[in-house]
């Protein structure tokens, strides 16, 4: 038998296996407290004693299922969690305090720091697992939901380990700077990126009637506070710091969080940890090789699921 043959019967066997494993799979809504309402969010029971993964969203209005108000709807955290129950992993999936099904937690949802969305992680962590009676509860942050993970495991020890999908190794600040240099459209306000990034990352706000229009949208004065918060962190330094399991995911083809730039930095920071780089994937995990499905969506790369649930399985 051929490896080809042999990893496709293999495959087929695994899904056959997990598809009776997670027949009886149920989801459910959930709740954890939030500061002035409850946070909200979708629990995928895989069954009893199975290990369980709080799947944490990117930047900006990202719903529990990894859509985003303002137009792309990858689904990725909903694939993830429907894939992950295939092979016997629950899952809780969540909306951000002040946004979707969690917008009564706080009045505006522009008014949040990284320790804010830390405090809300514990606390679901302490709701799955008084629900579910798991000893540990695995982290797993897409894009600037692995920056809140590793934030929480700082000082938190519940927690299995961590996965960080699209996860940036640079403050945040280096990235946007980075992302917005590459968009042709702005090549004649770059002076003006680069100093409202830095001024922003120092601390200060910045006046947006001073900027052109096209960017006052970017910096509106309701999130300066917030970019201040978020450019302090620095992924990498926080990896180094924590001592346990952690698989970082990374898509060759995505153009926000870089493979060259932002990956390596992780790799330093803690060269134990399990590397899985798709050379076709996109930032939310899409396979760009693929066809779009009906509506315009693309599911994720074929090895995103079964790699997440190997690397659990194995710890």
């Amino acid at each position: 038998m051929t490896p080809r043959i042999f990893r496709l019967v293999m495959l087929l066997s695994g899904m056959f296996g997990a598809a009776s494993q997670a027949f009886a799979a149920q989801q459910e809504a959930i709740e954890a407290p939030g500061p002035q309402g409850p946070l909200a969010g979708t629990f995928v029971n895989a069954g009893p004693g199975k290990p369980v993964l709080l799947l944490i969203p990117g930047s900006g209005p990202t719903d529990r299922d990894g859509n985003s108000a303002l137009g792309p709807k990858p689904a990725t955290l909903k694939q993830l969690a429907d894939g992950l129950a295939l092979h016997g992993i629950s899952s809780v999936r969540i909306d951000k305090r002040g946004m979707f099904g969690s917008r009564k937690a706080i009045p505006d949802g522009n008014h949040v720091t990284i320790a804010d969305y830390v405090a809300d992680v514990r606390n679901w962590i302490a709701v799955i697992r008084s629900k579910i009676g798991a000893h540990c509860v695995w982290l797993a942050g897409h894009s600037e939901g692995g920056l809140v993970a590793l934030a929480t495991v700082q000082t938190s020890v519940d927690i299995c380990g961590l996965i960080l999908v699209s996860t940036p190794g640079r403050p945040l600040g280096e990235v946007l700077r980075e992302q917005l240099h590459a968009l042709p459209s702005a090549r004649t306000v770059l002076p003006q990126i680069d100093k409202t990034i830095t001024a922003l990352e120092a601390g200060r706000h910045v006046d947006v009637q001073s900027l052109h229009p096209g960017l006052r949208g970017l910096f509106h004065p309701a999130v300066q506070d917030f970019m201040i918060d978020l450019f302090r962190h620095d992924p990498a330094g926080l990896l180094k710091a924590y001592h346990g399991p952690v698989l970082i995911m990374q898509g060759g083809a995505d153009k926000q969080v870089s493979a060259t730039a932002d990956l390596p930095l992780l790799k330093t920071a803690d060269p134990q940890a399990d590397i899985i780089l798709l050379p076709n994937a996109s930032h939310s995990l899409a396979d760009l090789g693929t066809s779009p499905a009906p509506d315009g969506s693309l599911l994720l790369d074929g090895a995103v699921v079964p790699d997440i649930a190997e690397f659990v399985r194995k710890h």
